[in-house]
């Protein structure tokens, strides 16, 4: 996954497909999010669930243990390794989703300038992506250390021509589980381990190589291209 998505719904459209009948803390607002060139460490949409409410939250994509020292904070995390390496212990047991509209990938087609394709689902639905982060629970205030990583796993069909890692992606009853605090850690871990949703649930289309400059937005950014 090379670190660019797209989350330009309002939080109720993502709360909506989630279905959980929670009650809702949003500290989100109403407004559609309107990211449509989200770069790391970027504050973005992350749902988690705490005292059997759902909260919204604008949490930064990235997070690194306060003693790795000034390393960049890593935006992902492989799903092989997370829930027993030593730099997401921390926040292993702090499950949430990101719920985004697309992310962006990048290849080599031979030009001096790699190819971005966007990625959505085939059904045009919110992706539930896996996450593990650092965030305000309990009445804790936010503090500049909080952050997120996205799950990460390997493609598989065809989308391996595109990148060889992708999110984790949970179906919505498989997400409610992945958030619910008394699921078991081995549970999540076979969850995203196992049951993501698989590579034909989604489709994949060449965009303008103007996404790869983050200050560009827009809707505009997420139209096919002809090949």
């Amino acid at each position: 996954m090379c670190g660019r998505l797209s989350q330009y719904r309002g939080i109720h459209d993502f709360v909506e497909a989630l279905s959980m009948p929670n009650a809702l803390a949003n500290a989100v607002g109403e407004q559609p999010l309107e990211r449509y060139n989200a770069a790391p460490s970027t504050p973005l949409a992350l749902l988690h669930l705490a005292d059997n409410i759902l909260h919204a939250d604008l949490v930064r994509w990235g997070w690194r243990p306060h003693w790795a020292g000034d390393r960049a904070p890593p935006i992902n995390a492989r799903v092989e390794k997370v829930a027993h390496g030593a730099f997401f212990r921390a926040i292993w047991p702090h499950r949430a989703i990101v719920p985004v509209d697309g992310w962006y990938e990048w290849v080599d087609e031979g030009d001096p300038k790699k190819q971005p394709y966007y990625i959505r689902r085939q059904d045009g639905a919110p992706i539930l992506c896996a996450a593990i982060g650092q965030y305000a629970t309990a009445g804790r205030e936010q503090q500049e250390s909080d952050g997120f990583v996205i799950i990460t796993a390997d493609s598989a069909g065809g989308m391996v021509d595109i990148h060889d890692r992708r999110p984790v992606v949970l179906a919505p009853e498989l997400a409610r589980e992945w958030l619910d605090p008394a699921t078991p850690g081995e549970r999540a871990e076979q969850v995203v381990l196992l049951q993501g949703e698989p590579s034909e649930t989604f489709d994949w289309f060449r965009v303008d190589k103007a996404v790869g400059n983050v200050r560009n937005q827009g809707a505009q950014l997420l139209l096919p291209i002809d090949s």
